[in-house]
């Protein structure tokens, strides 16, 4: 059998110093001596293959963690990775080794989404640390294939650790937590993708955790990830994220000082150009070559594995052609994903609309012809997008009926046209309004508004958002529509990646659908949603607080009053909420005793008219700890009208034990109450679901 460690040792003890320092920067450079080709490691497939030109682009990953599907998730990395590995393979054959060329993907990022004003929370799956752990996994093991020295791509656990904004404040902040919250909330996600899911690299994040910057952390690179967890993968540092030790978080003196640091606590690959000063510190004593050694190695592990450098080819990856990207199957992948995400948060019976009795439809607002709030951010470029405008069109079409359009307002400007007056297509939206038998108003954010510090799209304004409050003119715009409308449905899409909320449209248009970034099909899958062509299944991966005021500080990294598990208050619609066109019962709940990992069995009923899917969840309350209720269980199902299945729903291990100071798993005495429904047994929850857990 290969040997993919020892085959690393040896490549590497036939380098010189100088070598091996030029395969530490993430645009390694060719050593033909050794027959080692140049390789750069940058590569992004957050959920698709991103910024190399053609690929299919899915629903963003905090838009699929709200089909609460492992297998889903799973099935779309797969079809990721084999885009990859089809686009990587033609590549090859052209000699592009350039960026977002390569087949390790630093993708998924599993950190928590402490808070909504945080722009990049949308790259994330939510604010529970089950949930994200589960559906990280999925994606990695999706990524990565099934056997651990034979990947198929190489997936990356980010960002490593205590890492959710400000974004303008990364470079330098320090991010203070308690053992709980650090052990509990923070860490859980990266444990699990590295003991459960073998996953291959891990990336540091910008700030400082605890007094340590986190690219440089002995605490988080060494005593915890290497020693404790037992992590055999190499970690980067997160893009120019070393320069920040000496310039901004002040813990070195110079660039040297801060490679040293780096690479003594773990820190095996820099994106950025700081690394080659390792030979330098080397010279100055501050490194060993034996240190060199150790990050080489690990770097050359990971290439082996991936079947490059001389070692083994898998077949079945490296023959996987590039007509597999952007290909048919993949586009109803697409399509299957996007429907599963869109989530239903009020229907007054409204809903679904039916074509065929409506004359005229209008179509209002800034997002329903936007290509751009279907994407999300790390995206690449589709072949083919739908808009809601677009998706409304196609179903009016065949049903005879005509479909108004009007922007109504900017996303965010006071205005569409530079030389016009304030709200210079707000008439036209109520004009619309007026003449239509149906009105649909989309609404929200885009990368314009949240994203990364300093991309494309955010840079103006840092990617953070200000508030959860409708920006721009579209709260003025909600408002006029449904007086304009006077009385007929008023049906509002909120396409955004994060909770953004109107409580007055919440209180007075007739449906509302939360989509975030729903993909390339995702106007499709929401006109489709509104039309009754399937029921809504979606559920809220984050809470949607009734106004900003309801959030603690941004840079205040205590988990109290903060997700579902500690908030006290009442948000305006709950964690794991999400309505259906049709009707679900439970009976005959029990728990089934298995070692330390139980589970529920119970039955599950559709008894409404309408073939419909449900997301069955299980929450814990336990004695004497901080939260309130965690999740602990799920199961997705479909069930045709009038239609039963008996469901068994494996429970998170840890679900009756939290973690002590010292990251030891310790279980919670005293009696522990589940509620399992299809929400969380309160009383919001259960009035805006008139369902009982």
């Amino acid at each position: 059998m290969f040997d993919v460690k020892a085959k690393a040792k040896e490549l590497v003890s036939k380098m010189t110093l100088e070598e091996k320092v030029s395969q530490m920067v993430h645009n390694a450079r060719a050593l033909p001596a050794h027959n080692i080709p140049s390789y750069n490691w940058w590569n992004e497939a957050l959920h698709g293959i991103a910024r190399a030109g053609v690929a299919t682009v899915f629903p963003q990953a905090i838009a699929m963690a709200a089909t609460f599907d492992e297998a889903l998730v799973q099935k779309v990395a797969d079809a990721v990775s084999t885009e990859g590995r089809g686009k990587f393979n033609m590549q090859q054959e052209e000699g592009d080794h350039d960026i977002y060329k390569g087949i390790t993907f630093w993708t998924p990022n599993i950190n928590i989404f402490r808070d909504p004003r945080w722009g990049r929370g949308h790259e994330t799956y939510g604010e529970d640390p089950y949930l994200s752990a589960r559906l990280g996994l999925a994606f990695i093991r999706g990524l990565q294939g099934p056997e651990r020295d034979s990947l198929k791509s190489a997936a990356c656990a980010k960002h490593f650790a205590v890492h959710s904004g400000p974004e303008d404040e990364r470079h330098h902040f320090d991010a203070v937590v308690d053992s709980y919250d650090l052990w509990n909330t923070y860490l859980a996600a990266f444990e699990t993708a590295v003991k459960e899911g073998g996953v291959e690299i891990v990336m540091g994040a910008y700030n400082r955790t605890l007094g340590e910057p986190c690219c440089g952390s002995k605490f988080l690179l060494k005593d915890i990830l290497r020693d404790k967890w037992g992590f055999d993968g190499h970690v980067v540092s997160d893009c120019w994220a070393i320069k920040d030790f000496h310039e901004h978080h002040h813990v070195t003196s110079s660039p040297v000082e801060s490679v040293a640091l780096a690479i003594k606590n773990g820190c095996d690959i820099n994106c950025g150009n700081l690394y080659p000063l390792a030979f330098d510190a080397v010279e100055k004593g501050l490194l060993t070559e034996a240190q060199i050694d150790e990050s080489v190695t690990r770097l050359l592990v990971t290439r082996l594995r991936l079947g490059l450098l001389g070692a083994p080819e898998n077949q079945a990856y490296s023959a996987i052609p590039y007509e597999k990207v952007d290909c048919p199957e993949h586009h109803a992948l697409n399509l299957e994903a996007a429907r599963r995400t869109v989530i239903l948060l009020k229907n007054d019976g409204a809903l679904p609309l039916d074509a065929a009795q409506l004359k005229t439809i209008g179509v209002i607002g800034p997002n329903a012809d936007s290509r751009r709030a279907l994407d999300g951010n790390y995206q690449g470029t589709p072949s083919v997008r739908i808009t809601v405008l677009e998706g409304v069109r196609a179903i009016a079409r065949k049903a005879g009926a005509r479909v108004l359009f009007s922007e109504g307002c900017d996303i965010l400007k006071d205005r569409r046209e530079g030389l016009a007056q304030e709200d210079d297509r707000l008439a036209e939206a109520c004009g619309v309004a007026k003449r239509s038998d149906a009105v649909i108003i989309v609404l929200g954010l885009d990368g314009a508004i949240e994203g990364e510090e300093n991309d494309q799209y955010s840079e103006s304004v840092g990617g953070d958002k200000p508030n959860i409050e409708l920006p721009g003119r579209q709260e003025k715009l909600v408002r006029a529509v449904v007086k304009a409308a006077q009385g007929k449905p008023v049906i509002m899409v909120t396409i955004s990646g994060s909770c953004i909320i109107s409580q007055w449209a919440s209180n007075n248009v007739n449906a509302l659908f939360q989509a975030f970034y729903p993909g390339s099909m995702g106007g499709r899958a929401i006109a489709e949603a509104i039309f009754g062509e399937f029921s809504p299944s979606g559920k809220l991966p984050v809470t949607f607080y009734r106004g900003t005021g309801d959030i603690p500080a941004f840079n205040d990294y205590n988990m109290a009053n903060r997700s579902y598990r500690y908030f006290k208050g009442e948000p305006l619609y709950p964690f794991g909420f999400g309505l259906s066109y049709s009707q679900f019962e439970l009976r005959d709940a029990k728990v089934l005793p298995s070692g330390a990992a139980p589970s529920v069995c119970v039955f599950v009923r559709n008894i409404g008219k309408r073939d419909a899917g449900e997301t069955v969840q299980v929450y814990v309350e336990s004695p004497g700890t901080r939260e309130i209720r965690s999740l602990c269980g799920m199961a997705n199902v479909f069930l045709k009208a009038g239609e039963e299945q008996e469901l068994h729903i494996p429970l998170n291990k840890n679900a009756f034990s939290r973690y002590d100071a010292n990251g030891e798993m310790q279980p919670v005495k005293g009696t522990h109450k589940l509620s399992i429904g299809f929400t969380q047994a309160n009383e919001l929850s259960e009035r805006l679901s008139v369902s009982v857990p």
